[in-house]
């Protein structure tokens, strides 16, 4: 591989890691207090925020260097040639899906933090956050088939 190559798919990896961990750190840590009414307003905006910053972030990180490793790697042949080609494919959905709930579940915990409430947001966020969660899980899933199959090993 060569030297832009290799650092593409380091911050590749950082951006998967970056995201999927802050979205599974607020379905598994921040929400569930949130629902039980063990956060104040002001902490849960301030997350919801955060999350938001960093999830329109990794996006556009993993769209751009998505697109330079495929074009690096799948020069002259289809996309979907190859098992790599179609994992690669095979991350949009996840990557789109992640992006959708995270960007409308922070909307609704902040609509509602505004009018000092919790728990409604958090419960009306919920179900988004666990479709969220499921998207990270499967990107970071393909993801590592993807570097398995780079490696040799698919």
């Amino acid at each position: 591989m060569e030297p832009v190559e290799v650092t593409s798919c380091v911050v590749y990896s950082l951006f998967v890691g970056l995201w999927t961990g802050s979205v599974l750190f607020v379905v598994l840590g921040v929400l569930p207090m949130a629902r039980r009414g063990e956060l104040n307003a002001a902490p849960l905006r301030s997350v919801a925020g955060t999350l938001r910053w960093v999830s329109r972030l990794s996006a556009v990180a993993l769209l751009l260097v998505g697109a330079l490793i495929a074009a690096a790697r799948y020069t002259g042949g289809p996309l979907t040639g190859t098992t790599g080609g179609q994992l690669v494919v095979g991350m949009v959905v996840p990557w789109g899906v992640l992006a959708g709930a995270v960007e409308v579940g922070t909307g609704r915990l902040r609509n509602g933090t505004e009018r000092d409430k919790v728990r409604e947001p958090a419960r009306g966020a919920w179900r988004l956050f666990l479709l969220a969660g499921a998207a990270a899980v499967l990107l970071l899933v393909v993801a590592g088939l993807l570097g398995a199959w780079t490696a040799g090993y698919l």
